[in-house]
C-alpha cells in the first residue's frame, strides 16, 4: 500500500502558493480511501493550507491528537467545521488544565476550546492510555516509557492540580506509527517524552521491522548540546533511514541534525509532501 504524508501546518511554510505559516503542527496520511489527520495546528493555518495544497478535509476519516498542547489542537474547530462528524483519537490527559510557568509568570497552553463545543461540531473523542490500532497499517504508540537517561521534559511544562502548578509528565505525548513495505514511518508531535524514547517504544510495539522515516517535531529546541550528540548517536544506532524535522525541533538542532545525515535529512515545512513507499 502506497501512502502520500502531506505536512498542512508547521512554524515554516516550504512549496506552495500563498500557504500559511504558525507556531504548531499538523500532518495528513493518506492511503487507498483513508485520510487521517495527525494534529490540527495552531488555528487557521489547517483549514487555510487544505484548500491551496488540493486537500478535502471532509474525506478525514480519523483525527489524532498528539497531546494537548494548543499549538497542536488549536485548529480543531475550524476543521470540524470541513470534516463534520468524525472520530477524535488520544490520550484522556489531552483534556488537562495544561500550562507554561517562568517563575510567578503562568499562560494556559492546553486545548482553547471546550469540549461540548467541539462534540456538538461532530467530534467523538475516543480516549485511552493504550496502543491504538486505527487501521490494518496504522496505529498510536499509547504512553511512551521513559527510558534514556539523558531525555527529559522541560520543567516550565506544567499542569494544575487545585490551585498548585505541577509538573506535567505529559503522558499525552504519543506518536502516530505507519506500517509500509520498506519500514515503519513514524510521526512525531512534539515528541515531549524524547524522540529516541518514542523510537524505542515503536521498535518493542512493531518488532522486526526498520524504522524507515521519522518526521515531525523532535522538541530539541532547549536541549544540550549533550543531549543533541547523543541523539544524534542513537537515531543512527536505530538506522533511521530518512529524517524530516518540524516545529520545536529548534534552529541549532536542526542544523545539527542536517549536518549528520545529509542527503537523508530534509526541514518538513508546511507544503511538504512525501510518498512511501
Amino acid at each position: 500500500m502506497q501512502f502520500q504524508i502531506t505536512t498542512l501546518s508547521e512554524n515554516c511554510v516550504g512549496v506552495g502558493p500563498q500557504l500559511l505559516g504558525e507556531w504548531g503542527l499538523s500532518i495528513l496520511v493518506e492511503a487507498d480511501n483513508e485520510s487521517i489527520l495527525f494534529d490540527t495546528g495552531a488555528s487557521i493555518s489547517v483549514a487555510h493550507n487544505a484548500g491551496l495544497l488540493g486537500k478535502d478535509l471532509a474525506k478525514v476519516d480519523k483525527i489524532v491528537l498528539s497531546h494537548g498542547h494548543y499549538d497542536h489542537t488549536g485548529g480543531l474547530r475550524d476543521v470540524l467545521r470541513k470534516t463534520g462528524s468524525v472520530e477524535v483519537i488520544g490520550h484522556p490527559d489531552v483534556w488537562g488544565p495544561k500550562y507554561g510557568c517562568l517563575g510567578e509568570y503562568k499562560r494556559y497552553i492546553g486545548i482553547p476550546f471546550c469540549r461540548k463545543e467541539l462534540e456538538g461540531l461532530g467530534a467523538s473523542f475516543s480516549l485511552s492510555p493504550d496502543p491504538v490500532k486505527i487501521t490494518s497499517e496504522i496505529m498510536t504508540t499509547g504512553v511512551v516509557p521513559m527510558v534514556t537517561d539523558y531525555e527529559e521534559i522541560e520543567p516550565y511544562l506544567c499542569v494544575e492540580e487545585g490551585n498548585t502548578m505541577l509538573p506535567d509528565p505529559i503522558a499525552d505525548d504519543l506518536a502516530l506509527i505507519i506500517t509500509t513495505e520498506q519500514g515503519l514511518v513514524v510521526l512525531l508531535g512534539c515528541a515531549h517524552r524524547g524522540i529516541i524514547n518514542t523510537l524505542r517504544h515503536v521498535q518493542e510495539l512493531v518488532p522486526g521491522q526498520p524504522i524507515d522515516t521519522v518526521i515531525g517535531g523532535c522538541h530539541l529546541m532547549s536541549a544540550s548540546q549533550e543531549r543533541v550528540e547523543q541523539t544524534i548517536h542513537d537515531l543512527k544506532e536505530i538506522g533511521v533511514r530518512r529524517l524530516g524535522t518540524s516545529h520545536c525541533t529548534g534552529f541549532g538542532p536542526t542544523v545539527r541534525l542536517a549536518q549528520e545525515f545529509g542527503e537523508i535529512f530534509f526541514p518538513n515545512n508546511a507544503g511538504t509532501s512525501i510518498t512511501v513507499p
